[in-house]
């Protein structure tokens, strides 16, 4: 008898260490393995990476934390494992152009490029309101968790696994060069073409303004000695004024002719009426 009840007692602590129905979120992890290229050993881990600190404020657990500590983790494991890769493949490279290509790969615009290839968003648990934050808004998230998801794939198979997951995920990023390691301040760019053909310093006009407050799209245009030449938009100044420049510089250096604005004309058309 005695042994019987430590056997059931046995059977019971082994129960107790499994994922029960219900116990963890709808997660498909088979989805979410073929995605990071991972078998995941311990789903703790990645349920903890994919939860925003929104979602513990709906969800009926209490024992998950954000990915927060796993963010943390991520980023120092990224930065070693891009500074390795990068140290190693130019050989001559001094440490302030090392230093210069890591943030072009690890900033948060080309992290939240990273996480949106890999469909990451797809898998995140979020408040709904939080989920309708606007671009901007899904661009940090995004970012943060694909740092908490290197911190699990780290914990869960160690630095090897996430050396792979990260080297695979900016190889497929460079290759169809939707993140680059070159120079791209294309205003620093242009100040120094136009200055070098005496034509003074270009000047950013933002022309439009669309959608709501929390997913704005911005319309600039450049103005070089009075004369419109590249439109750029983007989700902010910044960006926007960047897009345009680098059309300018474009046309500049393949002798184009200035772009007119579609907005400006239709200001034109209203004075004339």
């Amino acid at each position: 008898m005695g042994i019987l009840r430590r056997l059931l007692g046995w059977i019971g602590k082994i129960s107790d260490d499994q994922p029960r129905a219900g116990r963890f979120p709808a997660i498909d992890f088979s989805a979410l393995e073929q995605v990071l290229q991972h078998k995941v050993s311990d789903p703790r881990l990645f349920i903890e990476a994919l939860s925003h600190r929104s979602y513990l404020q709906i969800s009926e657990r209490d024992d998950t934390p954000s990915y927060e500590r796993l963010e943390f983790l991520g980023d120092a494991v990224l930065s070693l494992v891009v500074g390795d890769h990068l140290f190693r493949t130019y050989p001559e490279a001094p440490e302030g152009e090392l230093t210069k290509i890591r943030s072009r790969l690890v900033n948060r615009k080309a992290l939240g490029i990273l996480a949106a290839r890999i469909r990451l968003g797809e898998f995140l648990l979020m408040s709904p309101n939080t989920a309708q934050s606007g671009t901007k808004g899904m661009e940090t998230i995004l970012a943060d968790a694909y740092e908490a998801m290197i911190g699990a794939i780290y914990l869960d198979g160690g630095y090897d696994a996430a050396k792979r997951f990260v080297d695979h995920s900016i190889q497929d990023a460079l290759k169809h060069k939707v993140i680059h390691i070159g120079d791209e301040n294309f205003k620093s760019q242009l100040l120094e073409h136009t200055q070098s053909l005496g034509l003074g310093a270009p000047r950013y006009v933002t022309t439009h303004q669309d959608g709501p407050d929390h997913d704005r799209t911005f319309t600039v245009e450049v103005q070089i000695a009075n004369v419109t030449h590249g439109v750029g938009r983007g989700k902010n100044k910044k960006d926007a004024e960047q897009a345009a420049a680098e059309q300018t510089l474009q046309q500049l250096q393949n002798g184009g002719r200035q772009t007119s604005s579609p907005h400006r004309k239709r200001d034109s058309d209203n004075e004339d009426e």
